[in-house]
């Protein structure tokens, strides 16, 4: 299996802070097990270099006659390509610039027509799950399988009333990393007529999006879970339902025409794209997106989808001879899933444990209900296990090794059979070392 990780490595594009050391309370610096990609990606080194390049001629976008300004709007535009190629869009789909998924998804909640009736299930989340609340939402559950999750949404979508419908969908599940049929409840959603959304958050960095093939209207996906963390998101997909809403961001580029008559004061809204991207874009967040995009199909899924595969293997055996530790899924362990392994630890608080990891060991993962608690109370619950309300979670990515999966199982391991070995306490809702000798980097000391 060593060979297999090295081999697939070997065709990944680095990622900044490969080599960052942290300090341990011990006193030691070690390199950083950054084994929490699922939350955010670090940058790729591709997507610096060409930030580099362009920071120079950073300058307004689409309103400006310098030459500065058309540079930086042709870098803009290049993005939305590179985004829609990126996502398997159709030629004429639009592609609106957000800060992330949740504004994308919050975007598209305001531009639903009256009384359109939502379908979502209680495993999404809270992006996909909070911007469309009241009467009008079905709520459809955790479904028992993938088949079930397919029949229960063709039992709600039977049963609805006339009028415009969203089905919204998650590609990967944010909690547990577990692949969904999304072009099998796509085909249903058609069949009754319905419009659907797709969550690719935790998708996009693991496998590729097929928008037009998955017959899915929407996709939002955002650039911090793409190795591309500089504050940009996207919404992409078709525009009629957009083209008519109330601009998301009232000002600046979102007008065509601001008059007044009679006191009174009339605006001509701008067309799609620009009628939802108020104010003055985020040219560079947009930027780092496309060229991340770009490197991922440049390099081609097989790389990325080997080397995930073979290490989230290696942390779920690993993990699988710890006693007292327990895995965590919806649907059964031979269903695929991108690198995200959730678990608990039997004794152990949660949170404790992640601390003592990253204070004793040098490793980064996640502990609480990442966001989706529905989903993770009925994990637990599941598991007879309602006493907790938080998890663990370790997700892998490009610049995960094969020693960053071994060290997380030896410090569990450790952790399990010994207990921590240096002193925490309470403090403001979070376990923190005491005393904590780990020096800031000197960036924070300048502040």
């Amino acid at each position: 299996m060593d060979s297999e990780v090295t081999t697939a490595t070997d065709l990944l594009p680095s990622v900044i802070g490969a080599d960052l050391e942290v300090p341990l309370v011990t006193g030691e610096m070690v390199p950083y097990a950054n084994l929490d990609y699922a939350a955010s990606t670090p940058c790729l080194a591709d997507v610096r270099r060409e930030l580099d390049a362009f920071l120079p001629w950073y300058s307004s976008v689409h309103r400006g006659a310098g030459y500065a300004s058309q540079v930086s709007t042709r870098i803009y535009e290049q993005a939305r390509r590179a985004v829609r190629r990126f996502t398997g869009a159709p030629p004429d789909s639009t592609v609106l610039f957000t800060r992330n998924t949740t504004d994308a998804l919050n975007l598209l909640g305001r531009s639903l027509p009256e009384s359109t009736e939502v379908f979502r299930f209680a495993t999404d989340h809270h992006a996909a799950m909070l911007p469309w609340r009241g009467a009008r939402v079905r709520r459809l559950g955790v479904p028992a399988s993938p088949s079930e999750a397919v029949r229960s949404l063709a039992r709600a979508l039977a049963a609805s009333h006339s009028g415009p419908k969203l089905v919204v969908l998650t590609g990967a599940s944010n909690v547990t990393g577990e692949l969904w049929p999304i072009g099998e409840l796509a085909e249903i959603a058609r069949l009754f007529g319905a419009r659907t959304v797709l969550d690719a958050a935790q998708l996009a960095a693991h496998r590729p999006i097929e928008l037009a093939s998955w017959g899915i209207d929407w996709v939002a996906l955002s650039g911090h879970k793409l190795y591309a963390p500089f504050g940009s998101g996207a919404l992409v997909g078709t525009t009629d339902w957009l083209a008519t809403a109330e601009p998301y961001l009232a000002g600046g580029g979102a007008t065509a025409l601001v008059t007044e008559h009679a006191g009174t004061e009339h605006v001509t809204w701008s067309e799609v794209p620009h009628r939802h991207e108020g104010g003055s874009p985020n040219v560079i967040g947009a930027h780092a997106m496309g060229v991340a995009c770009n490197a991922l199909t440049r390099i081609g899924w097989g790389a990325v989808i080997t080397h995930e595969t073979a290490l989230a293997r290696r942390l779920r055996d690993g993990i699988a001879g710890i006693a007292g530790v327990q895995q965590l899924g919806m649907w059964d362990d031979d269903h695929p899933k991108v690198g995200v392994v959730p678990f608990t630890v039997t004794g152990r608080d949660q949170q404790l444990v992640a601390t003592a990891l990253a204070a004793e060991h040098g490793i980064g993962i996640r502990d609480g209900a990442f966001c989706a608690h529905q989903m993770v109370d009925s994990l637990l619950t599941d598991k007879d296990m309602p006493h907790l309300d938080r998890a663990l979670r370790a997700s892998i990515g490009l610049g995960t090794t094969a020693e960053h999966v071994d060290r997380l199982v030896a410090g569990l391991d450790a952790l399990v059979h010994k207990g921590p070995q240096w002193t925490y306490e309470r403090r403001g809702g979070a376990w923190v070392p005491v005393p904590d000798p780990r020096q800031a980097p000197a960036f924070l000391e300048e502040w």
